[in-house]
């Protein structure tokens, strides 16, 4: 692994252009991304043990411009299974969502897969991957589970960071695998802790009421950090669903392989009759609202009333509502440095240039002021003198008589 992170500078577009909501409910806190056409039936993401809701970031972004209604969250410090459900169950109620479709890896999939269980009328569909389906063989892997609420936040760290295959990657494996890291450093004691305790907790999933024809099963062929035998029971509980496996991809194939992750995902929504908006993607605000027909046209009557310029162009207002596209690489993110600092040198040289001529003006005042200064000084002197020069003037004169009539 590396030792310094550079966060990838699509992570970066993604932030800059999609809010992450925060709201209590009761005494959890739900921290979440929302992005997409409200009108969709959401896709909602639940990550692993050391995911958070960013690392869906590659699915938020591609999906939601297809069309698509894209929710990820953070598991909230639940600690037991039961919690869990009623938990979600009053996260969907506080966002009025009522008909979802669940994409879950690792814990994520498994605590997907309870609340189908619980709650079959809100889970129309599945999508699984590299999860399993009971949590003995865990518990049986961690003997001091019961402690765990008082372990130090480093050793959890350390415990829940081996689980994930180190070593030699490939490019994509290893950069997926420095940012899972990386989120893995912003999750505190509790969040660690209550992770790991779900995923201990003695549970297993029963079959469900959810026809096997709505569930795919999306896995990687090369390694994971669950056991093969917990895959394969898996398949075996839903013989019927559909099979999508990606040759490699690692532990976190929707950060390395996003792309054919994301088609497998959009396959599934289709078929499973989730019927995607890209109409509405121009009217995607920052807020991650889609816009409604009705809208549209009311923006589109504001925009008509206002004044436009002369030169203006009838193209660029479209242009610029829609999401801008996310950056290939980082240069692109040095190319925006480069103009804002070039913007600063300019405020900067204008700064300056403020200054030399207020400088200048300070100045020519003070030398206005020194002429008017020796001005009047030399006035008071002449006429303070021109007396006394007269009067002398007078008696040298008259003095200068006196001797020629001497004379």
């Amino acid at each position: 692994m590396k030792a310094v992170f550079s966060a990838p500078g699509d992570y970066i577009h993604f932030k800059s252009q999609v809010p992450l909501h925060k709201i209590p409910i009761g005494t959890k806190q739900w921290r979440y991304y929302d992005f997409g056409p409200k009108v969709v039936p959401p896709l909602i993401c639940l990550p692993g043990t050391a995911g958070t809701a960013d690392v869906y970031y590659k699915q938020i972004m591609s999906l939601s411009m297809k069309g698509y209604r894209v929710i990820s969250v953070d598991i909230p410090r639940v600690w037991n299974h039961q919690e869990w459900i009623q938990s979600f169950e009053k996260f969907l109620d506080a966002i009025d969502v009522h008909h979802i479709h669940l994409y879950g890896t690792s814990l994520g999939g498994f605590l997907a897969q309870l609340f189908a269980q619980h709650r079959p009328r809100r889970v129309k569909s599945l999508i699984l991957s590299n999860t399993f389906l009971e949590t003995r063989s865990f518990a049986a892997a961690m003997p001091w589970a019961p402690i765990v609420g008082w372990t130090p936040s480093f050793l959890l760290k350390r415990y829940i960071l081996t689980g994930i295959r180190d070593g030699p990657h490939e490019p994509f494996i290893a950069d997926s695998v420095d940012f899972v890291v990386s989120q893995v450093e912003t999750l505190s004691r509790d969040d660690l802790a209550s992770r790991l305790t779900l995923t201990v907790d003695s549970a297993s999933v029963e079959p469900l009421l959810l026809s096997d024809s709505f569930i795919t099963i999306m896995d990687t062929n090369d390694y994971s950090a669950i056991p093969q035998q917990l895959k394969d029971q898996l398949s075996e509980r839903y013989p019927g669903a559909r099979l999508a496996y990606l040759k490699t991809g690692g532990d976190f194939p929707f950060l390395s392989r996003p792309d054919e992750v994301n088609l497998h995902l959009q396959l599934h929504l289709r078929r499973v009759g989730v019927e995607a908006q890209p109409d509405l993607v121009r009217s995607i605000q920052k807020d991650g609202t889609g816009g409604s027909p009705s809208k549209e046209n009311d923006e589109k009557k504001d925009r008509d009333d206002q004044p436009k310029d002369n030169g203006s162009n009838p193209e660029s207002t479209s242009e610029e509502s829609q999401l801008p596209p996310a950056p290939e690489s980082s240069e692109s993110h040095g190319l925006d440095d480069h103009l804002l600092s070039n913007a600063k040198m300019c405020t900067i040289g204008h700064e300056d240039s403020i200054v030399l001529t207020h400088s200048a003006l300070l100045k020519n005042q003070h030398t206005v002021a020194t002429r008017i200064l020796l001005q009047s000084t030399w006035e008071f002197f002449i006429f303070s003198l021109l007396p006394f020069y007269l009067e002398s003037l007078f008696i040298t004169s008259n003095n200068v008589w006196k001797f020629r009539q001497l004379v």
